[in-house]
């Protein structure tokens, strides 16, 4: 980590994991389709999987902080909180949204159960009667046999939800809230043109923007009749 440059935003622990990524323009780390107002904008799916992948493989109890070099002077004084908030916002609506799915889960793995429950209720009585109507043939015996797996069978989703499938979303759920809650800073790596941030996102409110027409050449006049 290189903070020899020029920096604002928030201060970064020491002894922490500090993920480091690199853009000529804040905007690279937002998708660039999305409508919604800046603090509620996705993050670019690259973007994002960087980061929670960098996330991931740290421990659980080590801290985190996020750095963005920046190939850019500054812009407004505000924006490395307007890019913490959008970025935290973001990872708190993934939070909410993964444990939404973690409890969807649940709901279905309780019908799933309670179906499988069914199911294999049925199939040891239906074993146990062939087993009775044919006693002593062995394809009563089969008969049985056949029904008790597919009895079991039937309660292997359910099995599979609440013994397996249920704890890595709750683990996704909880990364989402460290890095809801990650300090952002951002590191000038450049001086590039003076006006240059005014180009990029969110660097400055639209009512300070420069139309972006007066950086084109001038339009040929009019001819006259």
């Amino acid at each position: 980590m290189d903070l020899k440059h020029e920096s604002s935003g928030d201060p970064i622990p020491p002894k922490c994991e500090v993920i480091e990524i690199h853009v000529a323009e804040l905007k690279q780390l937002f998708n660039a389709i999305d409508p919604s107002p800046f603090r509620e904008r996705d993050l670019d799916p690259k973007a994002e999987e960087f980061i929670v992948s960098w996330a991931r493989d740290v421990p659980r109890e080590a801290s985190l902080a996020l750095l963005v070099y920046l190939d850019r002077q500054a812009g407004l004084p505000d924006e490395a909180a307007i890019l913490r908030d959008a970025i935290h916002e973001y990872f708190n609506q993934r939070a909410m949204a993964t444990r939404r799915q973690l409890r969807q889960l649940f709901r279905v793995g309780r019908t799933s159960l309670a179906i499988g429950i069914t199911v294999l209720a049925l199939c040891l009585l239906a074993g146990n009667f062939a087993a009775r109507m044919l006693s002593g043939n062995t394809l009563g015996e089969l008969l049985k046999e056949s029904l008790l797996i597919g009895g079991w069978v039937a309660m292997w989703k359910p099995m599979e939800m609440f013994l397996y499938d249920w704890w890595p979303i709750r683990a996704e759920a909880r990364l989402f809230d460290r890095l809801s809650l990650i300090p952002v800073r951002i590191a000038y790596t450049k001086d590039a043109k003076g006006e240059a941030w005014r180009w990029d996102w969110p660097a400055a409110s639209p009512s300070e923007k420069t139309p972006r027409e007066d950086r084109s050449l001038p339009r040929p006049a009019a001819s006259q009749s």
